[in-house]
């Protein structure tokens, strides 16, 4: 277990402001905060106000998050790059406790020359005026009501949300002014939102991906060590589907040696279907500045002998184009298999449960329809004796 993978959030230390005082437990489908908001899958309750994590102890150390309140001058971002389906970005906040240590937006961080590692972690500011500035913005006479994402370079819906509702406040502007959007989360706090979600739904439209990577608990703790559990993230992601709400998976990334193998990236596909998806998409690591010193030190303290296999896939960003390429691939095949012919699937008779039933049958229909794995060019793997994180026994059937 990584030693940060428990960590408190204490109020803001001296000669900053303090502005709220968060507790993190171990994540079991729940979000506790003095925040006066808990949510737990399946209820929500409004009122509970848990105690924050404090040293109890001559020695013992609790880890302090930094929550600074700043203006913000303008929050719609313009987005550049035609590959992309949007347009314009938003982020109501900077910094994530979420702590994921392959997380492309800690190379923002540095960027502002601040730190990447720990301080991306542990001082979040939180854009406290991001409501009324993005109405200002979408009154303008000139706003074509394009796509706008977002949380591109934060989770929008990490812990401070349930005290600044910043994100909430977000999604009833883009309602208001007609404006279609999408967001990316590992949050289950999602569901809290689930009635302005549906009102786009049923107006200028909205699309939720879940992130989800794997759906070994045990590889996920290390790896995305303050999030919600994946199996919490399929439940959101089914509650929002039986809503209406257009929400799916994000694999991404897929990290070599870890979660690349044949077997976990089928458990990620399947769940998903099972569990009502409308779309998945993937993507594979890519160790930027900012990234390659955290994901580093995190392969040396968890995962050494996957060093080699690191070394000779990444003397740059990028992973090499055969090894992208037979990744993305084996997933478009599981995604035909499952019932993803390609990025978006019908919503199936019956809501969700119809969604879920057709993934069962393409489970079923599995012998005929995969083809035997190939033997040649066969994707780079971690040398001999080199630590991976096994497959649970059964995973596929968690759900």
């Amino acid at each position: 277990m990584l030693a940060n993978s428990h960590r408190g959030l204490a109020a803001a230390s001296a000669g900053s402001r303090p502005i709220v005082c968060l507790r993190r437990d171990r994540w079991r489908g729940k979000i506790a905060a003095r925040t006066r908001t808990y949510v737990r899958i399946g209820r929500i309750a409004r009122g509970s106000i848990r105690r924050p994590i404090v040293p109890e102890r001559a020695g013992d150390t609790v880890p302090a998050v930094k929550v600074v309140e700043m203006q913000s001058k303008s929050l719609l971002n313009r987005v550049h790059g035609s590959y992309l389906p949007f347009r314009w970005s938003v982020n109501p906040y900077r910094g994530c406790v979420h702590a994921c240590v392959y997380c492309y937006a800690r190379r923002y961080h540095e960027y502002l020359d601040m730190d990447p590692g720990a301080g991306f972690e542990r001082q979040v500011f939180v854009k406290v005026n991001a409501v009324a500035v993005l109405r200002r913005e979408l009154a303008r006479p000139g706003w074509r009501r394009e796509n706008v994402a977002i949380g591109t370079a934060v989770d929008a819906y990490q812990p401070v949300e349930g005290k600044y509702r910043l994100t909430r406040g977000i999604l009833e502007a883009f309602a208001d002014f007609h404006t279609p959007c999408n967001l990316m989360t590992k949050n289950t706090m999602v569901v809290r939102d689930v009635d302005v979600l549906r009102a786009l739904a049923q107006g200028p439209g909205v699309k939720v991906g879940f992130s989800v990577t794997t759906l070994d608990p045990e590889l996920a703790r290390r790896i995305e060590p303050d999030t919600p559990p994946p199996h919490q993230r399929l439940k959101a992601l089914e509650r929002l589907a039986a809503a209406g709400i257009h929400a799916g998976v994000l694999l991404a990334p897929v990290l070599p040696g870890l979660n690349d193998d044949d077997a976990s990236l089928r458990a990620v596909v399947r769940a998903a279907a099972d569990h009502g998806a409308r779309f998945l998409t993937s993507g594979v690591l890519r160790l930027q500045d900012g990234v390659r010193s955290v994901y580093g030190d995190f392969l040396r303290r968890d995962a050494p002998g996957l060093l080699p296999l690191y070394r000779r896939l990444y003397p740059g960003p990028y992973a090499p184009r055969g090894y992208q390429d037979r990744i993305y691939a084996r997933i478009a095949e599981l995604k035909e298999l499952y019932g993803f012919a390609d990025a978006s699937r019908p919503l199936a008779a019956g809501g969700a449960a119809g969604a879920a039933e057709a993934g069962r049958r393409g489970a079923a229909a599995e012998a005929g329809k995969i083809r035997a794995t190939r033997e040649t060019n066969p994707a780079p793997t971690a040398a001999a004796g080199a630590k991976r994180f096994p497959v649970l026994p059964g995973q596929l059937t968690l759900f």
